[in-house]
C-alpha cells in the first residue's frame, strides 16, 4: 500500500490500530501455555481519577515491557484495575451532598454507600479509557476494582488470616487523626510540611512557692485545658528542687503535678515540658508512665468540647490558639511569642493538620519483616535504581505497627461482629467471618472499614483468583505469579511496594513462621521494581493545577499523537531521576515520527517493492558482491543499535533507548546512508542490494521501534509490507544481534569484518569537515565550488572509490584527487586539513579572500574590546568584594567566551593567509 501524506497524522491511525489490536485479542494472557510467562500488574489508579504527566511515564514504561516481551513470544499479561480510593472518593461525594446542605449522617450507612457507587460508576473508569489513547496494551477482559466481589472476598480473607495468626489486634492507642476526613492515618499517610508558626513562652506558678514560677514553651496553648502535669529532666540542675511539688494550670485552674522524665529535651526551649497525653504522642507516653489522666478537649472535628470550659467550647482550634495567648496575656502569665519554624503533620489526602488523638482501632503488626529485608538485601527482589534499597530496608528497621481501620463508609468492612449489650473490648464478645453470624439479630458490626492499602498490599495475587483455588487455576496465578516487574514512584516505597513484599510472603504458601531463601523466591510478588522520578516543569517546579503548569496528556495526545508524546516522555527520563518536561520535547516527538514516516514514504519512491514482507526474501535480494564499505557499515549500525537497545531495556533504560533509536535512524540511516545511496540508486549494478539494504534497515527498526511507538510502527509494518497482511508486528521479535549475524553470514555477507566502521567514520569526516568550512565562509548557496584533494596517506583511495558519495552530501560540484602539486595551489583559499587522509582546497569563484580576511580583522577587534572592558571591570576590587558572586562568575565566564571566540577567528585568519 503506497504512502501518499507526506506528513504522519496520528489521529487517522491511533483508533484505527488500537480497535484491530482489541478486536484481535492479541493482548491477552494465557492462563495456561507451554511458554515462558511475562506479566506486570498496573499499579492501580484511582477509580475517579483522570490521567496525568506521572501516569503517562509509568503506564509508557510498563508497555515498552509488555509489548517487547510480546514480541519475544513470551505468554505476557499486563493487568489493569482501579482502587476504590476510600478516603478520596469519600470525600468528594461527601463534598457534593454539603452542596444539598447534607451530610452522610442524613442518608444512612448503606444510601450513601449506593450514592458513592452511583458516583463511582458515573464518574469512575475514565483514566482506563485514556490509557487505551495512550497505547496501553493490558488484558481489559482482566480489569480489577478493589471493591469487585471476588477481590473484596480476598481483602476479609487476608484479615481473617492475620487475625486467627496472631499479626492482628484492637487497642485504644494514640494514632493520627484527620479532623477534615474524620479518620485515624496511618503514619505513610502523614507528610510533614515546614511551617512558621509562634513559640509561646509562659509561665506556670508554683503552688507551694507562690511568687515562684516555671517557665514553659509551648506551639500549641490551645490544648493547655488538657494538661495534667509538668515534666522535667531528672538531671536538670534548674528543677531539682521543685521535683514533686505542683503548679497552677491556667484554665480551667487546677494543681499540676511536677514530674521527671528522661524523654523531655533539656535544650529545647525552657526544660520544662507540659504535658497533655490526649493530644501528643511524647505526652501521651509520659502520662503512661506516670499514670496521668487522659484529658481529650477536642471533638473529631477539630473544634473544642465541653472539658476545655469556658470560653472554648465550639471553637476551632486554630481560633482557641489565639484566645488561650491572649488569655495568657491578660493574666499575665505570657512572657513572649517568638517567630518559630517547624515541620507540621498534614493529612496527605485532607491537606490539614493532623491531631494524634487517642482512639480505638484495629492494628496490624507486619508479617515477613526479616524475610521482606532478605528479598531485597540478598537480591532475590532488584530495584533499579539501587539507591532505593537503603530507604526501603531503613525503614523496615524501623516499622510500627500499622492502624489499618479506617472512620469511613466507603471501603471494606470490617468482618467483625459483636454481641450486642456486651463489652466490645472482651474478644468473646467478637465474631470474625466472611459470612457474619448465624443470628445477626444478636449483633452489631463494626462501624470502620480498612485502610485503602490494606487492600491494594494484596494487588499482585488478589487479582488473579487468589484464594479461590479453582478461580486461581482459571486466571492463571501459578502462571503468572511472581510478576515479572512492578514500575511505580518512590513516594509510594512504603505504602504499597513494601507491604506488597510482606503479604506475597506470607499468603503465597503454606503457613510459616519463617521462610528460606528459596521460599522466600518463590513467594516474591515481582522480581524487579522500576521506580519512576517526579516529572517537573521545565524550571523545576513540581507540576500542579494551581501552577499552570500541568499540561493535559489529552491534549497532547490530539496535538502531536500518543507516539510522539510517549517517545517524548522516555527520552527526557533516565533512570530514576526527575524529570524537565516541556512541550517542545513532545514536538520533537512528533518530528522524529514525521522524519520516518517519510524515510518509508521515499523507500517506496523507489519502486522494487515486489516480494519485500520478510527478512528472508529481503536478505535474499542482496548480493554481497555489490555491497561497499558504507553498506557494511550500515549493516553493522543495524546490528549495533539492536544489541544496544535489547540490551538497555534489559537494564530499565528506556532513555538509552530513545536516544539509539533517534541518532540511529536520523543520523546513521537518514542523514548519512539514505543520502549516501542516491548515487547509487542511479547505478544499476547497486541498486538492488542499496534497495534491499534499506529494507532490512527500516524493518529492524520499526520492530525495534514498536514498544516505544506502537502506532505508527503498525501502521508502516503494514504499508511497507514487511509483515502478512492478518499479522500484528507486535507478535514479530526483532532479531538479536548474534542471530542476524548468522543470517547475514550463511548469506555470504562478512559482517564482522567491516564493524569495526573505520572507512564509515572518516566518511563522516570528510564531508563534516567539508561542510563546516563552507558554513564558516558563507558558502553553503555556492553550488559551483569544486575541490583538488591532495592524499598523504595509504587511505587517500576511500576519496577516490567514495567521490560521488563526498560530491552528493556536501554540495560540492566535483573533486579532483592529485596525488602531486605546485605552489599554485598556495592560491586556491580557502582550505581544510582532513585527518588522516590529506588536505582538500577549496575553490570558490564567490569568495574574496582580501575581503574575508579585512572582516575578520574587524570582528577581532571588536572581541578584544570586549575582553578589555570586561578585564576592567574584573580588575576593580570594588567590583569584586561588592557584586554577588553570581556576578563576578558571569564575567569571568563572559571573558573566557569572549577569548574563545578571539582564538577561533585568528585561526581563521592564519589558515586564509598561511603559505604552504
Amino acid at each position: 500500500m503506497a504512502i501518499e501524506s507526506k506528513a504522519y497524522n496520528p489521529e487517522n491511525v491511533e483508533s484505527r490500530w488500537y480497535q484491530q489490536w482489541l478486536d484481535s485479542g492479541c493482548f491477552k494472557g494465557k492462563a495456561e501455555s507451554s511458554n515462558e510467562a511475562y506479566s506486570i500488574v498496573i499499579p492501580p489508579p484511582n477509580v475517579t481519577g483522570v490521567l496525568t504527566m506521572g501516569h503517562v511515564l509509568n503506564n509508557t514504561i510498563q508497555d515498552v515491557l509488555t509489548r517487547n516481551a510480546r514480541q519475544s513470544g513470551l505468554n505476557t499479561l499486563w493487568l489493569p484495575g482501579t482502587d476504590h480510593a476510600g478516603i478520596a472518593t469519600q470525600t468528594r461525594v461527601e463534598k457534593e451532598l454539603r452542596k444539598e446542605g447534607k451530610t452522610r449522617y442524613d442518608l444512612g450507612r448503606e444510601a450513601f454507600y449506593n450514592k458513592v457507587v452511583e458516583w463511582r460508576d458515573t464518574h469512575g473508569g475514565i483514566i482506563l479509557k485514556q490509557l487505551q489513547s495512550l497505547g496501553a496494551s493490558c488484558d481489559w477482559d482482566r480489569t480489577v476494582h478493589t471493591l469487585d466481589d471476588d477481590y473484596s472476598k480476598a481483602v476479609l480473607t487476608a484479615f481473617i488470616k492475620l487475625f486467627e495468626r496472631g499479626y492482628i489486634y484492637r487497642g485504644k492507642r494514640m494514632v493520627n487523626w484527620c479532623p477534615a476526613s474524620l479518620t485515624a492515618l496511618s503514619d505513610e499517610e502523614v507528610i510533614m510540611k515546614p511551617q512558621k508558626g509562634i513559640l509561646y513562652k509562659m509561665k506556670y506558678e508554683v503552688v507551694e512557692k507562690p511568687g515562684t514560677f516555671i517557665e514553659i514553651s509551648t506551639t500549641r496553648p490551645e490544648t493547655i485545658m488538657g494538661d495534667t502535669a509538668v515534666a522535667v529532666h531528672p538531671e536538670d540542675p534548674r528543677y531539682t528542687d521543685l521535683i514533686g511539688k505542683h503548679v497552677y494550670r491556667p484554665f480551667p485552674k487546677a494543681e499540676l503535678p511536677i514530674i521527671v522524665d528522661k524523654a523531655v529535651e533539656k535544650d529545647f526551649g525552657t526544660g520544662a515540658l507540659k504535658v497533655t497525653p490526649a493530644h501528643d504522642m511524647l505526652d501521651f507516653e509520659i502520662g503512661q508512665r506516670h499514670n496521668l489522666e487522659v484529658i481529650d478537649v477536642f471533638h473529631p472535628d477539630g473544634r473544642l468540647n465541653e472539658l476545655a470550659g469556658d470560653p472554648f467550647v465550639g471553637m476551632d482550634r486554630f481560633e482557641a490558639r489565639k484566645v488561650a495567648a491572649n488569655m495568657l496575656e491578660e493574666m499575665g502569665l505570657l512572657i513572649e511569642r517568638e517567630d518559630y519554624e517547624n515541620n507540621v503533620g498534614y493529612s496527605e489526602r485532607a491537606d490539614v493538620p493532623i491531631e494524634p488523638r487517642l482512639s480505638e482501632q484495629w492494628f496490624l503488626k507486619y508479617p515477613k519483616v526479616e524475610e521482606a529485608k532478605a528479598a531485597v538485601r540478598e537480591g532475590i527482589i532488584r530495584f533499579y535504581p539501587e539507591r532505593w534499597e537503603k530507604t526501603y530496608l531503613h525503614w523496615l528497621e524501623n516499622i510500627q505497627d500499622w492502624c489499618i481501620s479506617r472512620q469511613l463508609w466507603w471501603g471494606h468492612r470490617i468482618p467483625v461482629w459483636y454481641k450486642k449489650g456486651k463489652d466490645r473490648s472482651d474478644s468473646n464478645n467478637w465474631h470474625i467471618s466472611l459470612e457474619g453470624p448465624s443470628d445477626p439479630e444478636n449483633w452489631e458490626q463494626d462501624d470502620d472499614v480498612l485502610d485503602t492499602w490494606a487492600s491494594s498490599w494484596l494487588w499482585p495475587f488478589a487479582t488473579m483468583g487468589w484464594p479461590d483455588a479453582e478461580a486461581e487455576k482459571q486466571q492463571g496465578l501459578h502462571t503468572f505469579y511472581p510478576t515479572s516487574a512492578l514500575v511505580t514512584g518512590p513516594d509510594i516505597i512504603f505504602f504499597w511496594v513494601a507491604r506488597m513484599i510482606m503479604a506475597g510472603l506470607e499468603f503465597m504458601g503454606p503457613e510459616k513462621k519463617t521462610l528460606s531463601l528459596d521460599e522466600i523466591k518463590d513467594r516474591i510478588p515481582f522480581k524487579d521494581v522500576y521506580f519512576t522520578g517526579i516529572i517537573r516543569d521545565i524550571q523545576g517546579r513540581k507540576m500542579s493545577k494551581s501552577l499552570g503548569n500541568s499540561p493535559d496528556p489529552l491534549d497532547l495526545i490530539a496535538k502531536y499523537g500518543a507516539d510522539g508524546l510517549r517517545f517524548a516522555i522516555l527520552n527526557i527520563a533516565p533512570i530514576g531521576q526527575d524529570i524537565r518536561f516541556s512541550e517542545e520535547s513532545v514536538e520533537q516527538g512528533r518530528n522524529f515520527c514525521n522524519k520516518i514516516w517519510n524515510a518509508c514514504r521515499f523507500r517506496q519512491m523507489q519502486g522494487d517493492f515486489k516480494n519485500n514482507h520478510s527478512l528472508g526474501t529481503i536478505i535474499s535480494r542482496i548480493d554481497p558482491a555489490k555491497m561497499d564499505r558504507v553498506d557494511h557499515a550500515m549493516i553493522s549500525s543495524v546490528l549495533d543499535a539492536t544489541e544496544s537497545i535489547q540490551k538497555s531495556i534489559g537494564n530499565y533504560q528506556f532513555t538509552q533507548c530513545t536516544q539509539k533509536l533517534y541518532s540511529f535512524f536520523w543520523n546513521d540511516f537518514c542523514d548519512w546512508y539514505v543520502e549516501a545511496s542516491k548515487s547509487k540508486l542511479q547505478n544499476p549494478e547497486q541498486r538492488e542490494t542499496c534497495i534491499a539494504i534499506q529494507d532490512l534497515v527500516i524493518r529492524q527498526f520499526l520492530l525495534l521501534l514498536h514498544p516505544f511507538c506502537p502506532f505508527i510502527s503498525e501502521e508502516l509494518w503494514h504499508l511497507m509490507e514487511y509483515g502478512d497482511e492478518d499479522s500484528f508486528i507486535t507478535e514479530c521479535y526483532p532479531e538479536e544481534s548474534n542471530d542476524l549475524i548468522k543470517i547475514l553470514e550463511k548469506k555470504g555477507i562478512n559482517v564482522k569484518e567491516f564493524q569495526d566502521g573505520s572507512t564509515n567514520d572518516l566518511l563522516k569526516e570528510i564531508i563534516s569537515s567539508i561542510r563546516a568550512t563552507k558554513a564558516r565562509y558563507n558558502l553553503n548557496s555556492d553550488t559551483s565550488i569544486t575541490a583538488d584533494f591532495i592524499p598523504s596517506g595509504d587511505l587517500g583511495y576511500i576519496v577516490e572509490d567514495y567521490q560521488k558519495i563526498i560530491e552528493n552530501l556536501t554540495g560540492l560540484k566535483s573533486i579532483e584527487v592529485i596525488k602531486s602539486y605546485s605552489s599554485n595551489f598556495n592560491e586556491m583559499r580557502p582550505k581544510t586539513l582532513v585527518v588522516s587522509l590529506g588536505r582538500f582546497y577549496l575553490n570558490s569563484s564567490q569568495f574574496d579572500l582580501d575581503k574575508e580576511i579585512e572582516r575578520i580583522d574587524q570582528e577581532i577587534l571588536k572581541v578584544e574590546k570586549n575582553i578589555k572592558g570586561i578585564e576592567s571591570k574584573l580588575n576593580n576590587p570594588g567590583f569584586r568584594n561588592k557584586a554577588p558572586e553570581k556576578v563576578v562568575k558571569g564575567a569571568e565566564i563572559q571573558k573566557l567566551q569572549n577569548e574563545n571566540k578571539r582564538d577561533e577567528l585568528i585561526a581563521m585568519k592564519d589558515d586564509l593567509t598561511e603559505v604552504l
